[in-house]
């Protein structure tokens, strides 16, 4: 479950409706130097800011499996063929949990900075693939990314989000190993990239998706692709907190316990068997675009 990341990149906000409505506010109106000198005896300046609302609606996920009472019967000790189906269909939303956030916010059209990588000349909006370990500079890269967010929103980005196949290149690229190579002799891990890029959070998405119909020879790749993404991610959700996104996550599907996946088993005896399901509702929302910094097809 740890190579699943949908739900830990954004703060996850449970809501007690299936759609309702949030406040937005408008970024221009925080930065503006409004103050002014106040003569004796006279009113301040004085100003405010613009509030918008926006809408969510949680989409309902469900998925099942039957356990029919032969299979029950004749299972051998330490197999538990209800615990198993609990586990598979679960696993099965959490899937369809990490394809969405990768629909929702894992690609280009979705953040105010797209970048893709090339293996040719980079023109505008290009960079050098990071696979590329001649030629490009993924430091310069993020740090140029870094850059850009501040200066446009005031937030330093605290969270990097990275492809498998991207952390693959990165560990093993030679200007982040010529880094730590005179004080360790480790693997680059992703504390280690996040002390060199300076960003408090960096993540790898391991999460591998089967990319065949059933009944198809088997494929199988990473669900993210070759991509990354740098983000300014609220460390606690807030009215006035700016975040790059927030996932609603509706409570309604666990029966009134609060949580924001439900499991339920019922019997189905038309079928002799008792069905195991599972129930998700979320819905992710880009919060601010400007607080995300997107790189597509950054190795090869």
């Amino acid at each position: 479950q740890d190579n699943f990341i949908a739900d830990k990149v954004f703060p996850v906000i449970p809501v007690d409706k299936k759609s309702d409505k949030f406040f937005t506010y408008t970024k221009n109106d925080w930065f503006r130097d409004e103050a002014q000198r106040r003569a004796p005896g006279t009113e301040s300046a004085g100003g405010g800011y613009n509030l918008s609302t926006a809408t969510y609606s949680a989409d309902v996920f469900a998925f099942h499996k039957d356990v029919d009472d032969q299979t029950v019967a004749n299972a051998d000790a330490p197999l538990n063929p209800l615990r198993e189906a609990t586990e598979f269909v679960t696993r099965r939303l959490m899937l369809r949990r990490e394809l969405q956030f990768v629909s929702d916010f894992f690609t280009t059209g979705i953040w105010a900075d797209d970048v893709t990588g090339v293996a040719g000349v980079p023109s505008s909006g290009q960079t050098k693939q990071w696979s590329d370990y001649a030629s490009s500079d993924p430091i310069s890269d993020i740090e140029n990314g870094k850059s850009e967010m501040l200066g446009t929103t005031g937030m330093e980005p605290n969270t990097l989000v990275l492809g498998y196949d991207v952390f693959k290149a990165l560990k093993n690229h030679p200007d982040l190993v010529d880094r730590i190579k005179y004080t360790s002799s480790q693997t680059i891990t992703t504390d280690m990239l996040a002390a060199m890029f300076d960003i408090p959070r960096v993540m790898v998405a391991k999460a591998v998706k089967a990319t065949n119909v059933e009944g198809a020879a088997e494929a199988y790749g990473f669900a993210h692709g070759k991509k990354a993404l740098l983000a300014y991610v609220a460390p606690q959700p807030g009215l006035m907190t700016p975040s790059a996104g927030y996932t609603f996550s509706w409570t309604g599907v666990s029966g009134g316990l609060g949580a924001t996946i439900g499991t339920s088993q019922f019997r189905m005896e038309s079928i002799k068997a008792d069905r195991i399901e599972a129930e998700m509702a979320f819905d992710n929302k880009v919060i601010s675009s400007d607080l995300g910094y997107f790189w597509d097809s950054i190795v090869a």
